[in-house]
């Protein structure tokens, strides 16, 4: 790609896709971009199997699967204490654009979101996202993930959720809050 900045040729990517047409696409984009290892599944069973037997660096996972699908393989990853692939950095992919469902992968640990259908352009900024400004991972008693925060803004004022509630803010209140 041109003005691509960073070379990811060395990554080791797992595609976890049930479309056979979809699966292809991605490959394609990846050779495209320069990547020299791809290893593909179909379904979460198989890419157990993948993750046991290669070297991975990223995962690429549809999030409608069967009979496993791509976000229950996102939550059992994370959940695992001792796992070694928790920390691993995921790409979902969905036909959705629902902020729900943006919210629903991310809450259990997605790194970055992709749109169907997808561009190179875009798979591309989510891989260098993941590279250039990896979040870091927090554990809370009901979440394990990258942190859900895109900006990571210093805070040293009073503790903010000490006052009241949010929703009893009025919108200036807010927009202080958030703007320090």
């Amino acid at each position: 790609m041109a003005g691509q900045s960073y070379n990811i040729e060395k990554v080791n990517f797992l595609v976890i896709e049930d479309s056979d047409h979809m699966r292809s696409l991605v490959r394609n984009i990846l050779n495209a971009l320069g990547v020299q290892t791809i290893r593909e599944a179909r379904d979460v069973p198989g890419a157990y199997e993948m993750l046991s037997a290669f070297p991975i660096d990223i995962v690429i996972c549809d999030w409608q699967m069967q009979p496993v699908s791509g976000l229950d393989f996102v939550k059992d990853l994370r959940s695992k204490k001792d796992g070694p692939y928790r920390f691993m950095p995921i790409i979902m992919l969905t036909a959705h654009s629902e902020m729900q469902r943006v919210t629903e992968a991310r809450d259990p640990g997605v790194n970055e979101f992709v749109i169907k259908p997808i561009s190179a352009k875009t798979l591309f900024t989510r891989i260098r996202e993941i590279i250039k400004n990896p979040r870091p991972f927090v554990e809370t008693k009901d979440h394990f993930g990258p942190d859900r925060r895109r900006k990571q803004v210093k805070y040293d004022g009073a503790e903010r959720r000490a006052g009241k509630p949010t929703a009893e803010l009025s919108g200036d209140e807010v927009k202080a809050l958030l703007n320090g």
